[in-house]
């Protein structure tokens, strides 16, 4: 049976793909992931779900690995995890009454013959018009200092949209598992 590794350190990846059942392990790929000039959120996604991926298959030689990466965007700002609280409130604060974008690359690498295969998850959160005390709540509460965009869908976070519009909302989590399980399944692998 193929070894599935998951190229992540995140426990919000880790949770998403023990939903599929499957035994695997979660190894962090520790990468450069700064963008490169010009490239796209959804180049610089697909991008680096794939050196993720590759990262661990340096190690892994005979695994099927999964590679993920996300970023939001507003416009043609990138939002990436504030890190604290302050930061937080202000990129929430920027998003109230506006649409972000998140892109989440999915790769799948087959280390044993080097096959790889890649999907691109595109979903589009609708947030409300907040009051100041509202995000300020909700950062207290929820804390999302290490997610994208400043929530946690799964959480609370989900109070802030007015409307979420994407094919998988497990996407917004971090890895959009109905891609992932359609790569798997060229790769043989049957969730069910």
């Amino acid at each position: 049976m193929t070894v599935i590794v998951l190229a992540s350190s995140s426990k919000y990846r880790r949770q998403l793909l023990e939903k599929l059942g499957f035994d695997f392990i979660s190894l962090s790929s520790d990468i450069d992931e700064t963008p490169q000039s010009g490239e796209s959120p959804a180049e610089l996604v697909t991008r680096l779900a794939i050196a993720k991926a590759q990262e661990i298959a340096k190690t892994h030689r005979e695994h099927l690995i999964i590679g993920s990466d996300q970023v939001a965007a507003l416009g043609d700002q990138i939002l990436g995890k504030p890190g604290g609280r302050e930061a937080a409130i202000q990129q929430l604060v920027q998003q109230s009454g506006q649409t972000v974008r998140f892109y989440t690359g999915i790769s799948v690498l087959s280390s044993a013959t080097g096959q790889c295969l890649t999907d691109l998850d595109i979903c589009d959160v609708h947030f409300k018009a907040l009051q100041p005390e509202q995000i300020i709540r909700y950062v207290d509460k929820d804390q999302p200092y290490d997610c994208a965009g400043s929530f946690k869908s799964e959480g609370l976070g989900i109070a802030l949209f007015s409307k979420i519009v994407g094919d998988d909302p497990n996407a917004l989590v971090g890895l959009p598992l109905i891609k992932l399980v359609g790569l798997l399944e060229k790769f043989g692998v049957d969730t069910l």
